[in-house]
């Protein structure tokens, strides 16, 4: 297995600077069978992607399920996360819970479904409006005092949750989609972890591939989750076509592909603003994990980083469908 850098993160929690969403194990971004999704998975651990990101609602536990087949004989090896708290339903129509009942029920699910008997990290996926974060958290705290959870995160959180959440319990990571295209956790949510000592786990560092070489919309077949979200609508990829010319373009010039600058800038963002970030892409084909690894050690120089800079001004539609709900609790998140 090959070691990559590691990143210390919040809590003492350390993972491998690139990590692995295995959302894309479920067929979310279109059909894979589970031996393929497992190659895939081994694949990215072998290339040291150790640090191995899942959910409860990951293709109805068919994610966990998956990892579980790994875990079975490596489980020493990874660290692993899982989330609760989207319940139920299609993308764009789940439910949202917090509650001390469902915290407790849905770790006892996902460690029978992962065939482990603790997390390394577990998330809060989304906060419940209609309960105290503080009680969240608490029930999740008792989880860590009876061994089945090591640390604790928080996904889509605002700055003012995640200050209230870590006066409970310290709070490792938050996660939160974060990309060149993507910024407005910057303005108050990183700000927030930086001033508590939380790292950041970015999700979709290559919003959904539409930063990569690869990408098409011919590619999106029935079943796949992205037009559930404003930017992959037939309209916002039209408007963005150009933008993403363009970032190709100085992903070619800086030698780069575009799913390498992508990361690469997330990491060169993370050192100048003082915050460790482990990303996590996801893909169904390991030959995407292969082009990932570069990243890590590339360093696009200052003029590369500054065409970038306003990017995510001039991108068309919202990152989320769920952005009118956060807006209404005073942050975009």
């Amino acid at each position: 297995m090959t070691s990559l850098p590691s990143v210390a993160l919040g809590d003492d929690l350390t993972v491998s600077a690139l990590g692995y969403g295995a959302m894309s194990l479920s067929d979310v971004y279109g059909p894979v069978d589970d031996d393929t999704a497992l190659a895939t998975l081994t694949h990215a651990v072998d290339a040291g992607l150790t640090f191995v990101d899942t959910a409860n609602i990951y293709g109805a536990g068919r994610s966990e399920r998956i990892i579980a087949r790994l875990v079975a004989t490596r489980r020493d090896e990874i660290v692993l996360a899982s989330k609760f708290g989207i319940d139920g339903g299609a993308i764009g129509s789940r439910g949202i819970r917090g509650d001390r009942a469902y915290v407790r029920e849905q770790i006892e699910l996902s460690l029978a479904r992962l065939g482990t008997d603790h997390l390394d990290l577990y998330y809060q996926h989304r906060v419940d409006p209609n309960v105290p974060i503080e009680e969240t958290v608490g029930a999740m705290a008792e989880l860590v005092a009876e061994g089945k959870v090591r640390h604790l995160g928080l996904s889509e959180a605002t700055a003012d949750e995640l200050r209230r959440a870590h006066a409970v319990h310290p709070i490792a990571t938050v996660q939160t989609e974060w990309s060149v295209v993507s910024r407005d956790v910057e303005s108050s949510v990183v700000p927030a972890a930086i001033e508590l000592g939380v790292g950041f786990v970015p999700y979709s560092p290559l919003s959904r591939a539409w930063l990569t070489d690869g990408f098409s919309p011919a590619q999106i077949g029935d079943g796949d989750g992205r037009p559930r979200f404003p930017r992959f609508s037939p309209d916002n990829l039209e408007a963005n076509a150009g933008l993403r010319a363009e970032f190709l373009g100085i992903a070619a010039d800086a030698g780069l592909t575009g799913a390498q600058l992508a990361l690469a800038w997330l990491f060169a963002r993370g050192d100048e603003l003082g915050i460790p970030v482990a990303p996590i892409p996801g893909s169904r084909f390991a030959r995407h994990v292969d082009e990932w690894l570069p990243a890590i050690d590339a360093r696009p120089d200052a003029a590369t980083l500054g065409r970038l800079d306003g990017f995510a001004a001039r991108i068309h539609g919202d990152r989320s469908f769920n952005r009118g709900w956060t807006s209404q609790r005073g942050e975009a998140a």
